[in-house]
């Protein structure tokens, strides 16, 4: 341990002060010379108080923990406190007010502090270099107060030294996160540092500067690879760049930021970015449709990378894809129910997760039907854009049930829908030569079950494919009554087809048949003009009674 004399030869020393490993013998307060111009050392006037030995002459040693500037700035204040020589330069100039400031030697007492402003007001701060400098030095010397507050705290709570940062500009802010990087901090301390600064300078700002003070925090916060900030912290930011009318090079750089990290926000952060402040009307789907597609595109690369390495690897980067996915579908169920939302807006955002990104598209249907049921007045094929979002393919047997009755789906959806339940129904009458002895088994008893679900979904299939019917013949009236030559043909093609009731409605699926496009239904709504149009022919039913209303 190095050690450092600074008080009189002549002067037993009775005081050992310990400052980062290097001890300074001094005399204690009653001892000091009388200087005339400062309080003295306080800190170590309190501690020699406090400290009690039996005997009053014996040697005191207190340590200092944490003082800004280290061993060498305590030197410098000893000196001016028992009136020796020292140096004061541009480089140290920073480090001894923050000494002064730990050891309460304040301007107002004529202490350290004012000498030191005083070199800054008369040279410290007439040349350029010596401006640049005490500013670094300024930056390093908060920053390696952090370091060791985080290191051995000396106050409570731990991070307090976070709130004061608001008192620094976006500038000097810039200067002190540079130097805490370069003194190695945590990541855990930078994103304190951003956050807690970026909140409270944000929330004293004034309305009129709000916005020009959020475009200063936004550019002086950290990159995501040193320091990624938590997700509802950027969508609070998003929130107010959005509604702001911020830069559009600071909304975009805060839905990047976003994007790198939105598999760990929830449903509750992208909702309050996307309503307004009062939470009654969507504001941001745009930006909101623009964060979810480039976490598909990063989600995307990445992909690729780790499909060439470990398998591992995959399946994590396909969970958080998937997880994204079932909050997307969130997101979009609680937009939906604003009467105000656009048809393409709605798309936008459920659409931007890939439909191969989930597993089922039951909770995408739970939001397609809210949505229709909000906005009753669109017709069949705004209906059909609104459902261009999901597969029914990918729907389970209870949601394809419930979609198979549903009033509000368009058509197709229903037809593609009861048409998978048809194939299924066919392949399941294959096995029937084996139905007794898979009764037997556990599992057929389940494969029963399994048929009679079925055959209740037999019924439904039957009503709907007569409205289909019923809705093609009428589509066919329409033709008819322009010319008789197709009337005679429609006329004759009732005459000479006696199929059966359940021949006619495969016909009339077939012709609609969704998987000849590739599964699903066409996101082209022309292709519906066109059938509605004649370029499908349809059977004119025989005349009966109807079976619905």
């Amino acid at each position: 341990i190095g050690s450092s004399r600074l008080s009189s030869q002549d002067v037993q020393t009775d005081l050992v002060v310990r400052v980062a490993g290097a001890a300074f013998p001094l005399h204690k307060v009653s001892r000091l010379p009388p200087a005339g111009r400062s309080l003295q050392l306080l800190v170590i006037r309190k501690a020699v108080a406090v400290a009690t030995r039996p005997d009053p002459a014996a040697t005191v040693e207190i340590e200092l923990d944490g003082l800004p500037g280290g061993a060498d700035a305590f030197e410098k204040a000893a000196r001016y406190c028992y009136g020796a020589n020292f140096e004061i330069s541009a480089r140290n100039a920073a480090a001894l007010l923050c000494a002064a400031a730990f050891l309460d030697m304040q301007p107002a007492d004529g202490g350290l502090a004012r000498r030191v402003e005083e070199f800054l007001a008369q040279a410290g701060l007439r040349t350029l270099p010596n401006a640049l400098g005490v500013a670094r030095r300024a930056a390093d010397a908060v920053a390696l107060r952090i370091c060791n507050e985080v290191l051995f705290p000396t106050r409570s709570p731990p991070e307090w030294w976070a709130s004061e940062l608001a008192a620094l500009s976006p500038v000097s802010f810039h200067r002190v996160f540079t130097a805490l990087r370069c003194r190695r901090a945590g990541p855990e301390v930078l994103v304190a540092a951003a956050t807690a600064y970026a909140e409270l300078l944000l929330a004293d700002g004034k309305a009129s500067d709000h916005r020009a003070l959020l475009e200063s925090v936004v550019a002086v916060l950290p990159s995501a690879d040193d320091a990624p900030l938590p997700a509802a912290f950027l969508c609070r930011l998003l929130h107010d760049a959005v509604t702001t009318e911020a830069s559009a090079k600071t909304c975009r750089d805060l839905e990047l930021r976003l994007a790198a990290v939105l598999d760990q926000a929830t449903a509750g952060d992208l909702l309050a970015f996307a309503f307004d402040g009062a939470g009654e009307r969507v504001i941001n789907t745009e930006s909101l449709r623009r964060v979810i597609a480039a976490f598909v595109e990063r989600e995307s690369g990445a992909g690729r990378n780790r499909r060439a390495s470990l398998s591992g690897a995959a399946a994590l980067g396909a969970g958080a894809l998937q997880k994204v996915a079932k909050m997307v579908d969130e997101v979009a169920a609680e937009i939906a129910t604003d009467e105000s939302l656009p048809i393409s807006k709605f798309v936008g955002v459920a659409g931007a997760v890939p439909k191969d990104a989930r597993a089922t598209h039951d909770c995408l249907y739970r939001a397609v039907d809210i949505y229709l049921k909000a906005h009753p007045e669109l017709d069949e094929i705004e209906r059909e854009k609104v459902c261009s979002v999901m597969d029914t393919l990918k729907l389970s047997y209870t949601a394809r049930l419930h979609a198979s009755q549903n009033k509000r789906l368009p058509l197709q959806a229903v037809l593609s829908a009861l048409y998978y339940d048809q194939l299924k129904l066919r392949s399941a009458g294959v096995g029937h030569d084996d139905e007794d002895n898979d009764a037997r088994s556990e599992a057929g008893s389940a494969r029963m079950q399994a048929k009679a679900d079925a055959a209740l979904a037999r019924e439904n299939e039957a009503l709907r494919s007569e409205l289909a019917r019923m809705r093609a013949h009428m589509s066919s009236g329409m033709q008819q009554s322009k010319g008789s030559g197709s009337r005679t043909a429609a006329t004759a093609a009732v005459a000479g087809k006696k199929a059966s009731f359940f021949g006619s409605m495969s016909r009339t699926l077939s012709r609609l048949n969704p998987f000849r496009a590739g599964g699903g239904w066409s996101k082209d709504t022309s292709s519906i003009r066109e059938s509605r149009g004649g370029a499908m022919n349809v059977v004119k039913p025989k005349r009966r009674r109807s079976s619905i209303s």
